[in-house]
């Protein structure tokens, strides 16, 4: 089944580990049971048809001479993680960098620890790089120095900003976490869930009659094999589609289903096929394999997710707070005339 049928079929929304992320951001978590719930999120859109995705800047080409470092010191008598060219990365940097990534992102890695060696992989490359602008003292032109120290201003000032404005490590309490969870549980629904299976014969909009009758000769014929005693929808789904997956399209919720499908969904048992349904891009056979009932995911399944999110909108709050006492403290002042005067400027040398 091609990615493109999927889509066609079903408007799927990624879901990653933590759900919650997905429903919290949809409205600002309220500090107390007695404020109005959360605005429901946006419907979710079709996906595209996935692409190849592009190589980044970031990552070495695959002829790059990253070593495999399997023993060594660095300085300090730290161990050696890495090497490229006569760049090391060591054990102490790694840690530094896994201990400023946020939780989510170190449960990633610890879920598949290729990551890191990925992360690893990106750092030497950014050494190689910074091997050749030294070289090359690329960064000691006049106008490149110029950015750098306004790259460097922004940098010092936003990490001072977060040092400011970091809560409490004890934030949020139990009573504040549970006093959060009670007014946000509309937010933590989790709608009912189908697992579905399909077999798809593409049908663009523009075909002529002949492609249209091919088309309803093969899904005929499918369906004809389906109510043979002992089919194997799976089966019939491969010789259908280019991807050997069965048909497989996952859990779905419900309201992410195509209204044009969806009430013969809801009709199917456990286990049962549909009749084919013509869409705009082809005919669809489906296969409900299982269901999941709608429920209201409990504290202890969202409390990472929903600690972060607290904790990352009191940070957002004391910041806002510390920079608007900064500036009650040393008023700006902004000669208006002269600023409207250097933009005029800055407009006519662009024409």
């Amino acid at each position: 089944m091609s990615s493109s049928s999927f889509g066609s079929a079903v408007r799927l929304r990624s879901f990653q580990v933590s759900m919650l992320a997905a429903a919290l951001a949809c409205a600002p978590l309220v500090a107390s049971a007695q404020t109005a719930p959360p605005r429901p999120a946006a419907p979710a859109v079709k996906p595209k048809p996935s692409a190849p995705v592009a190589a980044t800047a970031a990552q070495p080409p695959a002829s790059t001479p990253v070593q495999s470092v399997a023993s060594g010191k660095g300085t300090g008598g730290d161990d050696v993680i890495a090497r490229v060219g006569g760049t090391n990365v060591s054990a102490d940097e790694i840690r530094g960098y896994v201990a400023a990534l946020g939780p989510r992102e170190r449960a990633a890695f610890g879920q598949d620890p290729g990551l890191l060696s990925q992360a690893v992989r990106m750092m030497l490359a950014n050494r190689i790089v910074l091997q050749e602008v030294v070289a090359k003292k690329w960064d000691q032109q006049p106008n490149i120095a110029e950015q750098l120290d306004r790259v460097r201003e922004n940098a010092v000032v936003e990490l001072y900003l977060q040092s400011v404005s970091t809560p409490p490590a004890g934030f949020p309490s139990e009573d504040e976490l549970q006093k959060v969870y009670d007014a946000n549980r509309a937010a933590l629904l989790m709608p009912r869930q189908f697992q579905l299976a399909q077999i798809f014969v593409p049908l663009t909009k523009d075909s002529d009659k002949a492609a249209e009758d091919k088309s309803k000769k093969t899904i005929e014929d499918i369906q004809r094999k389906l109510k043979a005693p002992g089919a194997d929808f799976a089966a019939l789904a491969n010789d259908a589609s280019e991807v050997k997956n069965g048909g497989d399209l996952g859990w779905i919720v419900e309201s992410q289903i195509r209204p044009e499908i969806r009430t013969s969904v809801m009709e199917l048992a456990k286990g049962a096929v549909s009749e084919p349904i013509k869409l705009d891009d082809g005919w669809h056979i489906l296969k409900l394999v299982d269901t999941k009932a709608s429920y209201t995911r409990t504290l202890p399944e969202v409390r990472d997710a929903l600690v972060q999110q607290i904790r990352n909108e009191r940070a957002s709050a004391l910041r806002r707070a510390y920079l608007a006492e900064l500036v009650k403290q040393h008023p700006p002042v902004i000669n208006e005339l002269a600023l409207s005067n250097l933009l005029s400027e800055q407009v006519s040398a662009a024409r």
